[in-house]
């Protein structure tokens, strides 16, 4: 049985993957979305096979369809979204919209048994999205995004927060099960490639590593690991811890040198860490 404290290290794991997603998804170019999206979730689900090797694939089995149903329309749902809606509008506004979903895990989490939403827990979300909004709007030079784009980022991470807080609902449900979400998400996203988009494959040796690494980390492992997470571990403060992500990824950017350092980094740094650590402090207190 996984304690909670170790759940939520666990979970952290998955924020620290996510974190490479831009670097790698930039580093994967010029493969369209949806095609990239099949062939990491491919690669993921594959991983997943490994995974679930290890109790064996009964397991599987035992998981009821809308289980099934509820992960692959979750990981496909938030990928058509976001992808989408950035084609509609990439810009500052969209993004910051996107980035709601710690936001939502952390004020959602007070609606599930066992779990209590303190003044704490909100006060560190609204802390750490203020950072996080620094980020965003600090890589934009763009101009306002239409308001579809916005509507869409906004059930972008609307879609997320619940997939992750319904999980919780589902925690006995084996994490084996994201195996089978991840593949049939694949599925799903090479047949919407077949459909709306034109075919274009890595052009070199780095390209191709990056759909890997995409798919090991940011679109395999990290879905395992955030399952745990959030089943198990610290909801409340995983989701504020969370926010850490836009940061970690923008620093992994001004250090492969695709995006300059400046100081406003360290003032949202200085604000995600506060928010974070705000949350965290309320459920010690609490116990």
């Amino acid at each position: 049985m996984t304690s909670r404290p170790k759940a939520t290290m666990i979970g952290f794991s998955a924020i620290a993957m996510w974190s490479l997603l831009a670097l790698l998804t930039i580093g994967s170019a010029p493969v369209p979305p949806f095609l990239l999206n099949a062939l990491t979730f491919a690669i993921g689900g594959s991983i997943g096979l490994i995974w679930t090797a290890r109790r064996g694939f009964g397991v599987l089995t035992k998981v009821p369809l809308k289980v099934y149903v509820f992960g692959t329309l979750g990981l496909y749902g938030y990928h058509a979204l976001y992808f989408t809606a950035f084609r509609w509008g990439p810009s500052a506004e969209t993004g910051l919209i996107a980035y709601l979903w710690p936001l939502f895990i952390v004020l959602l989490s007070g609606l599930l048994p066992g779990e209590t939403l303190r003044a704490r827990h909100v006060g560190g979300a609204l802390i750490a999205f203020a950072g996080a909004a620094l980020i965003v709007w600090s890589r934009s030079a763009g101009s306002g995004a239409p308001l579809p784009a916005l509507a869409l980022a906004f059930l972008c991470a609307l879609t997320w927060s619940i997939y992750s807080v319904v999980s919780r609902r589902w925690g006995d449900v084996p994490t084996e099960s994201v195996t089978v979400f991840c593949l049939a998400t694949a599925g799903l996203s090479a047949i919407t490639h077949l459909a709306v988009e034109q075919t274009l494959w890595p052009v070199s040796p780095l390209g191709w590593l990056s759909v890997i690494g995409l798919g090991v980390w940011p679109v395999g492992l990290a879905f395992f690991t955030w399952d745990i997470g959030m089943k198990k571990g610290d909801i409340q403060i995983l989701g504020v811890a969370s926010y850490a992500a836009p940061l970690l990824s923008t620093l992994a950017l001004v250090a492969a040198g695709l995006s300059p350092a400046r100081p406003i980094l360290i003032v949202a740094a200085v604000l995600i860490t506060a928010g974070a650590a705000l949350a965290a402090w309320a459920p010690r207190k609490a116990r």
